[in-house]
């Protein structure tokens, strides 16, 4: 594996865990919001995928090898489709006609350990990235 592709492969990994701490974020800002029609906010998700790097600077070498190589992205971002959580408050501005208050279906302590992943994830592909660039100025160091 080349400079380019060792760079190219941690910065698609660092980009995925930054969206994936964006939407993290994202539904723990809106774990107690609420709507008027009872549809509120459903908490998201990301869904990753592997992908070629065909369309990089690596996939236009030769070889098995650089064949094999993957980068991470993301392929979309979906609503959770869990029923949304009804709480008995009939005078909360937002209930129904029942009383009944739609809170978003997230679960804080799950969104946390998303972000704790996410995050260390992140400064792995940190380190990784760091790696490389040592490798690459270590080896045009040689020549001196």
């Amino acid at each position: 594996m080349d400079f380019f592709t060792a760079m190219e492969v941690s910065a698609s990994g660092l980009a995925t865990q930054r969206t994936r701490m964006n939407v993290a974020s994202s539904n723990l800002a809106n774990v107690n919001t609420t709507s008027p029609d009872g549809e509120g906010y459903r908490r998201l998700d990301v869904v990753v995928r592997s992908q070629r790097l065909s369309g990089s600077i690596a996939g236009h070498k030769a070889g098995s090898f650089n064949n094999t190589v993957r980068s991470a992205g993301v392929a979309e971002i979906v609503e959770d489709q869990e029923p949304l959580q009804m709480d008995y408050d009939p005078g909360h501005p937002d209930a129904n006609e029942e009383g009944y208050v739609a809170y978003p279906n997230v679960n804080a302590i799950e969104e946390m350990v998303d972000m704790i992943t996410a995050s260390r994830a992140y400064e792995a592909g940190i380190t990784a990235l760091g790696t490389a660039v040592n490798m690459a100025e270590r080896a045009l160091g040689i020549g001196r």
